[in-house]
């Protein structure tokens, strides 16, 4: 196989030297177009003789001597040109040394052809690039019971996360994803500032990095000669602008955390947190339920989607669970009574590994994740967990060793994770230093001590309510993707094999 793409490049090297000696440049400069392929077939009237230009990628020839027919490929779709020597002159011998692939530019009248395709007659070409490189072009053939077989599909996934722009081009149904991603972050955006929150941007490279329990990317400044961290979270930063008086920011920013990769976890991910003084946990999840419902019908004019075979309804109110109350159904005790060696033995009895699970915070997380959460298919915020489990929440108004935090699930999987903010700085260095010797005992992912952001309390933050929202896993669930490198261009990949 390898040997015959080689062959295919070396052939188009060959046509491209051939078209520089007729004069023909394989790598043009512009090309001013005035439409689609989706606008022509739009306003196609048979009475009417429009004339366009339009630029695309040959994606089909079919030549029949001193005229072809050829299918061009835009962003909008495909759409079939008509090509006659006649018409078109010299531009007609460079036509013939191209390929599938290459792009060009051409202009004409539009027509329909005997069999009812809307077709464009050329009247000028232009070469705009020629491709050196073969396109994996599917080919479909029909057996005898009627059906269709695809042959020489570009469906390898990994080749087409590595290949994304050849991804593109061969399977351009899946712009269609990316393409309400970036409507569904445009609809959140303009939800938030139409409450009157600003939108700010704060640091990549951190001294110190914290927001959140994970293993950071770590980085070298050569002239300041220090440490420096990629951001796992925005969180703190925020509340420092919190605690400078705006009232209420947020922040859609790319994330970076040193973790393994599945179908929901991704190195780079990307996230939007809020802050919004004067609001606790409990004004929070209604107005997480508020953006997403309206991020849903903005985009996809409904609130009942369809993800990997489970009907959601994103309908309010949400369901809400207490997580101790959830892991009492699945264990038989409260979590928050019971030693670490007795929730261990509790938890080899339902079958969870705890070997590599250092501190009971992680042994409560882990029997959580494993027992609990795939049941969670309808949007559900779960409420209260324990304080260990949460160093930058504010302890619970009632309920002592719980803290008011909620994180929301669908589908089994965690989308959002918000807080009543600690604001109080006494509290906060003592939950710190907590984290400090739960990192002593193994947790790799405890939180560090930040001494500014404790001084930054000590002048006073208000009551605040925090959230994070992870785009990538909402975008998975409004757009039926199972994995989340289906909805990231360019997706962390192990390192090319190079043979």
């Amino acid at each position: 196989m390898q040997q015959d793409i080689n062959v295919l490049i070396k052939r188009r090297y060959e046509e491209l030297e051939e078209l520089k000696k007729k004069g023909f440049e394989p790598f043009a400069y512009s090309f001013d177009v005035d439409s689609d392929s989706e606008k022509i077939k739009n306003f196609f009237k048979e009475d009417e003789k429009l004339v366009v230009r339009i630029a695309g990628r040959i994606m089909a020839i079919r030549r029949m001597g001193k005229a072809s027919f050829a299918h061009i490929q835009d962003e909008k779709g495909k759409i079939q040109v008509y090509l006659k020597k006649d018409d078109i002159g010299e531009s007609y011998d460079a036509f013939k040394l191209m390929d599938i692939g290459d792009i060009i530019g051409v202009e004409g009248f539009v027509f329909k052809t005997k069999t009812g395709e809307i077709s464009l007659h050329v009247s000028s070409l232009k070469l705009l690039s020629k491709t050196l490189r073969p396109i994996p072009i599917a080919k479909e053939t029909v057996d005898e019971q009627g059906n269709k077989i695809i042959h020489d599909q570009f469906a390898d996934k990994e080749l087409r996360y590595r290949q994304r722009y050849v991804d593109l081009i061969v399977n351009p149904e899946i712009k269609n994803v990316f393409i309400k991603r970036s409507r569904i972050i445009s609809s959140m955006r303009k939800f938030l500032d139409s409450n009157g929150y600003l939108e700010v941007e704060t640091p990549v490279l951190q001294p110190l990095y914290g927001g959140a329990s994970a293993r950071p990317f770590i980085t070298h400044h050569n002239t300041l000669d220090t440490t420096l961290y990629l951001r796992i979270a925005d969180e703190l930063y925020l509340k420092r602008l919190i605690v400078g008086g705006f009232n209420g920011v947020y922040e859609i920013s790319k994330d970076f955390r040193n973790e393994g990769m599945d179908k929901t976890h991704n190195p780079e991910f990307t996230m939007m947190e809020l802050y919004v003084p004067y609001k606790d946990y409990e004004w929070m999840m209604n107005y997480i339920e508020n953006m997403v419902n309206n991020i849903c019908i903005e985009v996809f004019g409904t609130i009942d989607f369809e993800f990997d075979n489970i009907n959601i309804n994103f309908s309010s109110p949400w369901k809400r669970v207490s997580m101790i109350e959830a892991l009492k159904d699945k264990t038989g005790v409260d979590v928050l009574s019971v030693s670490y060696d007795e929730l261990s033995m509790i938890a080899n009895k339902l079958g969870i590994e705890t070997d590599h699970l250092e501190t009971k915070s992680q042994l409560i997380d882990e029997i959580f994740s494993q027992l609990v959460q795939p049941d969670l298919l309808q949007p559900t915020f779960v409420v209260d967990y324990p304080l260990e489990l949460s160093p930058l929440a504010k302890k619970h108004r009632t309920r002592p060793g719980l803290v008011e935090r909620f994180e929301g699930y669908v589908a089994g999987r965690e989308i959002c994770n918000a807080f009543s903010e600690l604001n109080d700085p006494i509290d906060q260095k003592a939950r710190f230093e907590e984290q400090t010797k739960m990192k002593e005992a193994g947790d790799e992912e405890a939180h560090q001590i930040d001494d500014d952001f404790i001084r930054a309390l000590e002048y006073g933050m208000p009551p605040t309510a925090g959230m994070g929202i992870g785009i990538d896993r909402l975008v998975m669930l409004l757009t039926n993707q199972i994995s989340i490198r289906d909805v990231i261009f360019f997706p962390q990949m192990k390192p090319e094999v190079k043979g």
